[in-house]
């Protein structure tokens, strides 16, 4: 971009004369220091790659002498007190107004990916749990509890949600994944963000783009996708939450793609997001991904050319301080390098976004004297979508337990309240550099809450190995505990953490997709004691677990749950003893090993099993599949015979349930486009609906589908809906046909790019007439 067209966009920015004339007032050291961060709280703890090696030596007094964009993590960091640190908080924001020259606050961000990361805040399931509750609703409102208790904290800005499409389950960040479909990730990413923002907390979408798609599952390594499959499948879910979301922050990506970082990318950060979408909020580096430009990538020669390069490709903030943008830019700028006009674009993005917030007129006379970060409605909440999002996998009629009288509770994870919590829970983040700090908030073990359960029971328990560790000796006394009882739960799974602390989580990737450790000796042995055994799995990835669904000595029922959160195992508790009927599914397949990976549902007909390999990638579960203690009944499918390829495809399926239990039958409708200039997957989630049903009770569920959900991107790198032939169906799972309809797409090809994403809309009808 030419210092005409920068020069020309600052003017065309529409940002108020307010902001104009601090800009024009400001010296370019006051300018840079609204770009960066200071990270008050940094020390030894590596919460953020590379952390140890990019500790700040500056004081902070000195940082903030020109003021400050924003203060990161203050309550994130470590185990501080919220009403100390609020006061603390309160006191700063009155010294930068008036103590610098300008007065502006600082924007405070922190993470809050599964609840505010602060010591004694409430923590919610991990993402992979909310795809697998499927309810944008309950998120929308999980987000908004959560963005009530940022903004008492005097918290701007949220660092999520993470909208990266799960492509390879060895990537250690897939619990903070939603989904391997890009639509479930758009709807329920978006519904987070509107929560967010309801509460007058900016959201941050991450990580833009392409994150999930390193090299066999590694963090940060090179990205290889087409320009299709980037333009399908990774684009979708961010244009929505932007452009119907209303998002206000994005944070690059720390990939390259075809060798070209993405924090240096202006076709990414500019063209896409704000010439395409028209997004007019404000871009902020993920932490230290200006420096790796120099350090990693090897894409900039120095510190000050990484921040000439990222500040070109628009990356307004640098977080989590300033590494590149303080002197290292203000040395280009001086030497006539960097156009002090490409600095001005940046400031006057955020002092709007400052402005917006109410920074900029903000008092902050009395921080709060009291406050209960993990309230009444927050462990609602959280109670919830933990039961909404429990997936029955296997069950011989085991389930539900009912009364039994002696129970074991066996496994690594039984009695562990970190096992129930994802990689940024304030307790796998940060507690676990402060050993012996309490979590600050009730969180009962499997142990505690079977034992609040069932107090009139037996209950014995057995770690019976690690989770990690290949020690065998407590195998021998876990067999013990489950001949000596009526049932056995086995709790096994992963342990959350970073950098190698821990099995998942960011920069925990791993080769195998086998449970870690000798958990599955631990398991097979407890089966073979001749007890009923229920395998309960707290993970943060799905894993190859296929021995255990369906082998010749599985367990009698196994449980799938994406680290539940505070209420997890509350939860669990509730759905093995049937008080709770389960109605999670799948948001992700189950691999068959880790050698069939990457695999997804949305595959042409040559990514699944066929003739022409010996390789089997079929998954042991497929995406959507989730069972239930009653049964369902989905026929009658209607679909308008033809649609114009502009037009809206109506729908209708009836459901029943025909079993003898209340429950909520997730409805999915299936779509296949069965020709196509190129190669069309073969299944397609068009749209969903959880729908409560009695016993005996059914309903006609219709949805509208705009024909653009079928659109993808042609041989001439247009997105298009192609006229056609499409079959539609309805199932339990993408791999499940119960009811099946067919459509042609009529008129010309249509081109689709500038609408709105599309979002299918669904109505229940109940108890209709049958027609």
């Amino acid at each position: 971009m030419s210092i005409e067209q920068i020069e020309s966009a600052v003017a065309a920015s529409g940002v108020s004369d307010r902001v104009r004339a601090l800009v024009a007032d400001m010296t370019l050291d006051e300018k840079l220091a609204q770009l960066v961060g200071f990270w008050v709280d940094q020390g030894d703890e590596v919460v953020a790659p590379m952390a140890g090696e990019m500790v700040v030596s500056t004081r902070y007094e000195d940082a903030t002498a020109n003021g400050i964009g924003h203060l990161s993590r203050v309550y994130g960091t470590r185990p501080v007190d919220p009403v100390e640190r609020a006061n603390w908080l309160w006191n700063e924001q009155r010294r930068l107004q008036t103590q610098t020259r300008l007065g502006i606050p600082a924007l405070v961000h922190e993470e809050c990916l599964t609840g505010l990361a602060a010591w004694k805040a409430a923590t919610f399931p991990t993402p992979l749990a909310w795809g697998a509750a499927f309810d944008p609703d309950l998120v929308e409102r999980m987000a908004a509890a959560i963005g009530r208790s940022m903004r008492q904290l005097g918290v701007h800005q949220g660092l999520a949600p993470v909208l990266d499409v799960i492509r390879d389950p060895r990537w250690g960040r897939v619990d903070e994944c939603i989904a391997e479909d890009p639509y479930v990730v758009g709807t329920i990413g978006t519904a987070y963000v509107r929560g967010l923002q309801t509460e007058g907390v900016h959201a941050t979408l991450k990580h833009f783009i392409g994150y999930s798609a390193s090299q066999a599952g590694r963090n940060h390594a090179p990205v290889h996708i087409g320009r299709r499959e980037f333009e399908d499948v990774f684009l979708p879910p961010f244009e929505m939450a932007v452009r119907l979301g209303g998002v206000r922050s994005v944070m690059n990506s720390y990939s390259e793609i075809d060798g070209v970082p993405v924090a240096a990318a202006p076709e990414v950060l500019t063209g896409i997001l704000r010439e395409r979408w028209g997004f007019d909020g404000v871009v902020v580096s993920d932490y230290f991904a200006v420096a790796f430009l120099q350090s990693m990538h090897a894409v900039a020669s120095d510190r000050g050319h990484a921040a000439q390069l990222a500040l070109e490709a628009g990356i307004d903030v640098e977080l989590p301080s300033g590494d590149t943008y303080l002197e290292p830019l203000a040395e280009r700028v001086r030497e006539g390098l960097v156009p002090e006009a490409l600095v001005d674009r940046a400031v006057l993005r955020v002092l709007a976004q400052k402005e917006e917030l109410g920074l900029l007129d903000a008092r902050f006379d009395e921080p709060p004297t009291h406050i209960d970060l993990d309230d009444a409605e927050h462990r609602a909440i959280a109670r919830e979508l933990a039961e909404e999002s429990v997936v029955l996998l296997s069950n011989d009629g085991l389930l539900p337990l009912g009364e039994p009288a002696r129970i074991a509770l066996i496994g690594p994870n039984a009695d562990s309240a970190e096992a129930l919590m994802g990689c940024y829970s304030f307790a796998n983040h940060v507690l676990a550099h402060h050993p012996g700090t309490p979590f600050g908030f009730e969180i009962p073990t499997m142990l505690e809450a079977f034992g609040d359960r069932y107090p009139g029971a037996v209950i014995t328990s057995a770690d019976g190995c690690s989770v990690e560790r290949l020690d065998t000796s407590g195998i021998a006394a876990a067999v013990d505990a489950a001949r000596a009882s009526d049932v056995a739960i086995v709790v096994v799974g992963d342990r959350a953490g970073l950098f190698g602390r821990g099995t998942v989580g960011e920069g925990n990737d791993v080769e195998s997709l086998e449970l870690p450790g000798i958990q599955r000796q631990l398991v097979e042995a407890v089966v073979a004691s001749g007890t009923p055994v229920v395998m309960v799995v707290l993970s943060g990835r799905p894993y190859a677990i296929g021995w255990a669904l369906d082998g010749p000595h599985a367990p009698a029922a196994v449980v799938q749950s994406f680290f539940p959160g505070e209420e997890g195992a509350t939860a669990i508790a509730a759905v093995l003893a049937g008080d709770v009927v389960p109605s999670g599914h799948l948001p992700v397949s189950l691999p068959r090993s880790a050698g069939a990976e990457p695999f997804s549902y949305l595959h042409p007909i040559l990514g699944g099993p066929s003739e022409v390999t010996s390789a089997d990638s079929t998954p042991s579960r497929p995406f959507g599949f989730g069972l239930s203690y009653t049964t369902f009944d989905r026929t009658d499918l209607f679909v308008d015979p033809e649609v114009p390829t502009d037009g809206t495809i109506s729908a209708a399926v009836r459901v029943r349930n025909t079993g003898n239990r209340a429950g909520a039958d997730l409805v999915q409708l299936y779509g296949r486009d069965l020709f196509g200039s190129v190669t069309r997957p073969v299944a397609q989630l068009l749209g969903y609906q959880r729908v409560q049903l009695a016993p005996g009770e059914e309903a006609v569920v219709r949805f509208e589908v705009p024909a653009a959900l079928l659109a993808f991107t042609n041989r001439t790198f247009e997105k298009v809906v192609e006229p056609g032939e499409v079959d539609v169906w309805v199932g339990a799972s993408c791999a499940d046909v119960q009811t099946r309809a067919s459509f042609v797409l009529t008129g010309a090809v249509h081109p689709v790019a500038g609408e709105l994403p599309a979002v299918t809309q669904v109505t229940v009808v109940r108890d209709p007439v049958r027609v």
